[in-house]
């Protein structure tokens, strides 16, 4: 899996970012005055946020790798992409359980005691968490991270994602309330657009069409897996 098509993912996802985590970023924008301390901590923020996606990359990453020695990967790409469908058409149909229900309540709850502490650990520990709320678009990259079967590259390919959604983001986070998105956005459709697209890639990856970038040879003929990524 490529980074680009990572930052892509991210950037055309972002809209559904500001849907989620829009209100917070204003909030934190009006509750702060105007200076270059306070502009420093909404960076220091997002970067505690992309830490945690790129430390989600990591582990993801190694479980790929664990399936890549066994001959796996192109199979492993293959289940991945399948099972991004399947929650895809699932996704109206399952609430949200209740164990993940009380998991955003603590994350919820963390970062409004890290909101009463003034200073940039406190922002950047505020950044990290919001990186662990369920999110669908971060699990769409997940899958990616995990199909590059490489700590290091999973690591990459979050912070590639992460660097996707920050032009919105930040341009929230400063902006405020000066800068609307219009209610009509449709937001869903963005992001299962964006799931679909993911999936497919993932199933032609392991398909190993021959097709640079998209569809790479992984194996060579003699069934040892050949490291693109």
């Amino acid at each position: 899996m490529q980074p680009s098509t990572a930052f892509l993912l991210g950037f055309a996802g972002s809209l559904h970012c500001a849907a989620m985590c829009g209100p917070l970023l204003i909030a934190l924008s009006k509750a702060q005055p105007r200076s270059l301390r306070e502009s420093t901590a909404r960076v220091v923020y997002h970067l505690g946020r992309m830490t945690s996606y790129c430390v989600l990359g990591v582990v993801l990453g190694f479980l790929g790798h664990l399936a890549a020695p066994a001959g796996f990967q192109r199979w492993l790409s293959i289940t991945l992409g399948v099972a991004l469908l399947l929650g895809l058409l699932a996704a109206t149909r399952i609430p949200l359980a209740t164990p993940v229900l009380k998991w955003v309540v603590l994350i919820k709850n963390s970062m409004r005691t890290a909101l009463r502490r003034d200073s940039l650990g406190a922002r950047a520990t505020m950044g990290a968490l919001n990186g662990l709320l369920p999110c669908g678009l971060v699990y769409v990259a997940a899958v990616g991270a995990t199909a590059t079967g490489h700590p290091v590259s999973g690591a990459l390919y979050m912070a590639f994602f992460g660097l996707g959604t920050l032009p919105m983001m930040l341009s929230i986070h400063f902006a405020g309330q000066r800068l609307p998105l219009p209610s009509c956005l449709p937001i869903g459709r963005i992001t299962r657009t964006a799931v679909l697209f993911m999936s497919l890639l993932l199933i032609l990856r392991g398909l190993e069409l021959g097709i640079p970038f998209v569809s790479p040879q992984l194996t060579d003929t003699a069934g040892t897996d050949v490291h693109c990524h």
